[in-house]
């Protein structure tokens, strides 16, 4: 979550636009392709309103298919966008108040652990999105927790709809987070600027650089901030100096990647079901609908 302060929220709508980066235009071709099943997987079998909440909602671009397809269709909703970006989030209800203005629209400016205590408490049907891929974020003991506590507040008729980037060729995969014109080490090296500014810092962002690799082995893809020089850094917040070696790393992200099989396990891991899913094409990525399991 540290990355998303507005300065890394902007820098990663620009990932998103990048000819490296696949699996914004992937996802977004599947909701284009498929948005009226997409949406009649998510709504209430049995009809009346539900709640339609987002997980890391960013700039809503997939979801605004979503949500004109549930509009055109006349199904009662209410859409509950939830980024930790204030400024994302202030972006995201503008544009769906000029282009949606229809659209029932209530905002949770929060991280995932206080909209997951919020969920709990939210009465009525309910379909919980979180897409992009954001899912493999996550190490696999903390997936498995994380998908537990977004079943444990699910009624049988609620639906998840989970974003899983698929294994494919490993260089493909590399470059998009690994980027010529370099915006994703910008949004790498921009927690050393949080550092800087939040906790008074300084770290000297000319001897730091963006490192990332793909283990197609593990479906990890693992990136680092790595030290140009040995340096010490003061933080003025916490009245420390830290040493790093020359070339060490500090460890910032995981990003992994999945084949069907194993999503199938984890969700039965997870006390959930798959329901169905999509996917493009070339089968690069896949929105897979999911339950939880009833006894």
């Amino acid at each position: 979550m540290y990355f998303y302060d507005d300065a890394g929220s902007r820098l990663f709508q620009q990932i998103m636009a990048l000819p490296e980066y696949y699996p914004t235009r992937t996802e977004f071709a599947i909701f284009r392709e498929h948005g009226a099943a997409i949406a009649a997987a998510l709504a209430p079998a049995a009809g009346g309103e539900f709640a339609l909440v987002e997980l890391g909602a960013g700039d809503g671009a997939k979801t605004k298919l979503l949500l004109r397809e549930l509009l055109r269709t006349g199904t009662a909703f209410t859409y509950a966008p939830v980024d930790i970006s204030a400024g994302a989030m202030t972006g995201l209800v503008t544009a769906l108040r000029q282009e949606l203005p229809s659209l029932h629209v209530a905002p949770v400016v929060a991280d995932y652990a206080t909209a997951l205590g919020q969920l709990r408490t939210r009465p009525g049907s309910k379909a919980v999105l979180f897409l992009g891929s954001n899912i493999g974020n996550f190490g696999p003991a903390e997936r498995l927790d994380f998908l537990r506590q977004l079943a444990a507040p699910l009624a049988p008729a609620d639906r998840l709809l989970i974003g899983f980037d698929l294994q494919k060729d490993p260089r493909r995969i590399r470059a998009a987070y690994d980027d010529a014109q370099g915006v994703t080490a910008a949004f790498n090296l921009n927690l050393l600027t949080r550092f800087n500014r939040e906790l008074g810092a300084d770290f000297d962002l000319a001897h730091w650089q963006h490192y990332t690799d793909y283990n197609p082995l593990t479906g990890a893809v693992r990136s680092f901030l790595v030290s140009a020089r040995a340096q010490q850094v003061h933080f003025d917040a916490l009245d420390e100096t830290v040493d790093f070696a020359a070339w060490e790393v500090i460890h910032t992200e995981n990003s992994y990647k999945f084949t069907l099989p194993q999503i199938h396990e984890l969700a039965a891991e997870a006390g959930l079901r798959v329901v169905t899913y999509f996917t493009d094409a070339a089968t690069d990525f896949a929105d897979v609908v999911l339950a939880i399991h009833e006894e």
